[in-house]
């Protein structure tokens, strides 16, 4: 255990310097780091960087690609659907043809049976229609709707004006989209 001394104790245990001799620097914490020690962490840092910029630039070569290749399936897929749209469609329409080339082939027909025969081709036509989503117009008795119906005149008539007096010719809708409107006549009042 040491004893508490007075500094006037302290100084005279102290070695005496000479005059004019001066007391070395001490270094202070930066100084006693090695400069040695920094360059080849600062070249590890860089190198380190420089493998991760690669592996950036390699995932965004394969993401750019990987997204080249999905549009161009996607554009292929999208001709290919409008190409072979009416595949469908054209399979129904094969027995019509088939039931027309037999009604024409057969050199013993009656008037029944050649009734009978395009009603049962009819039948054929209305299901491939049917298959295909195309739905007839047929607007007798209804009020004329012009986002289906097209007018080609008007008649006076009893009753409330702009009901579908007469179909000229059958409308039809594809998907609820009309690929040809209901030719009608409607109604007016009487002296309009």
């Amino acid at each position: 255990m040491q004893e508490n001394k007075q500094p006037s104790e302290i100084q005279g245990e102290l070695p005496e310097r000479s005059e004019g001799e001066s007391v070395p620097p001490q270094p202070t914490n930066e100084q006693a780091q090695p400069e040695m020690d920094t360059m080849p962490r600062l070249e590890e840092t860089l190198r380190q960087a420089e493998l991760k910029a690669a592996e950036h630039h390699d995932a965004w070569l394969r993401a750019r690609a990987e997204t080249e290749n999905v549009r161009r399936r996607a554009q292929e897929d999208i001709a290919k659907a409008s190409k072979f749209a009416a595949e469908k469609f054209a399979a129904g329409m094969l027995p019509v043809k088939d039931s027309l080339e037999a009604a024409l082939a057969s050199e013993k027909q009656t008037l029944e049976s050649l009734r009978e025969g395009v009603e049962l081709t009819l039948k054929q036509l209305n299901a491939a229609f049917q298959n295909a989503g195309l739905a007839e117009e047929d607007p007798a008795g209804q009020k004329f709707d012009p986002n289906k119906h097209q007018a080609i005149s008007a008649i006076e008539a009893e009753g409330e004006p702009n009901t579908v007096l007469n179909v000229l010719q059958k409308g039809y809708l594809l998907h609820g989209r009309v690929i040809r409107p209901a030719m009608v006549m409607v109604s007016k009042a009487k002296g309009a």
